[in-house]
């Protein structure tokens, strides 16, 4: 349990920064020329892809093993620290309501950006999955 601890947090933290970076310049180059949707549709599948990279490099790192349960922790506390750290930029850095923040998942934009959440919630046990065959 502490192996998918310390490599949930250490696959949240990478990607995490990587996402900001990739938000920041969704936000400032892509949304103006091309609008919110296919901006988001340009960037999900590269943090998806960080996401698949950093997480076989954390499992290995941190030993993680091939069991259900550690891959699901593993993940699960990752996606548990990405949501409370955008929440929380959400409402302190940007002024929006909770409510606004659930609100905007509900967009076609915010749909999509959740779905890529939950892929990198996912992603230790997809790797699982493709590692031993099934799938």
């Amino acid at each position: 349990m502490a192996r998918a601890l310390k490599a949930g947090i250490a696959y949240f933290v990478v990607v995490f920064a990587f996402a900001f970076a990739m938000g920041a310049l969704r936000v400032l180059v892509l949304v103006p020329r091309l609008g919110e949707l296919a901006a988001v549709l340009i960037e999900v599948p590269l943090v998806v892809a960080a996401s698949w990279w950093v997480c076989t490099r954390a499992m290995t790192r941190w030993q993680v093993g091939n069991a259900t349960r550690d891959r699901l922790l593993m993940g699960a506390y990752a996606f548990g620290l990405l949501i409370a750290v955008e929440w929380t930029l959400s409402v302190t850095a940007f002024g929006r309501t909770s409510a606004q923040f659930v609100q905007a998942i509900f967009t076609p934009a915010g749909a999509i950006g959740l779905a890529g959440q939950v892929v990198f919630g996912l992603m230790p046990l997809l790797l699982r999955s493709r590692q031993t065959g099934r799938g």
